[in-house]
């Protein structure tokens, strides 16, 4: 069975609509479908974003949060710098996907297995979001 974890970031305050867009073209481009996803996961800071947290229970995907410290430990490929400003931390969607993806707890998985790198989406809301996709080895 192939199974996928999504990392999630986001405008502040986007709609659900974005979010669910984001995801959905992201998964088609990754030739996945939701059913395959087995977690989402994003940063701290948005643990009471509405959107992500409304997308989770929607689909019915357990959704992780990570601390900024914690996602800059994990390497990526496109780390930004705007990002750490916001953030603290170079990526958000791309090191949670790997992290909620690893091995254990706490472990990342290798950039290899990362599907869909840094997928950017703006809604009609005029809000960003990105997801990542990571295929996780069961």
């Amino acid at each position: 069975m192939t199974a996928y974890t999504i990392g999630l970031g986001c405008d502040r305050g986007v709609l659900l609509a974005t979010v669910r867009d984001a995801v959905h073209l992201a998964l088609a481009q990754a030739g996945a479908r939701p059913g395959e996803v087995v977690a989402a996961a994003s940063i701290t800071l948005k643990r009471d974003e509405a959107a992500l947290l409304a997308l989770a229970q929607e689909q019915g995907w357990p959704l992780h949060f990570y601390e900024a410290q914690e996602l800059a430990a994990v390497p990526v490929p496109n780390p930004s710098e705007t990002v750490r400003r916001y953030t603290g931390t170079p990526s958000v969607s791309e090191a949670a996907a790997l992290l909620a993806a690893g091995p254990a707890k706490g472990q990342a998985a290798p950039v290899s297995a990362l599907v869909i790198e840094k997928y950017k989406h703006r809604g009609t809301d005029g809000k960003n979001a990105t997801v990542s996709i990571a295929r996780k080895t069961i």
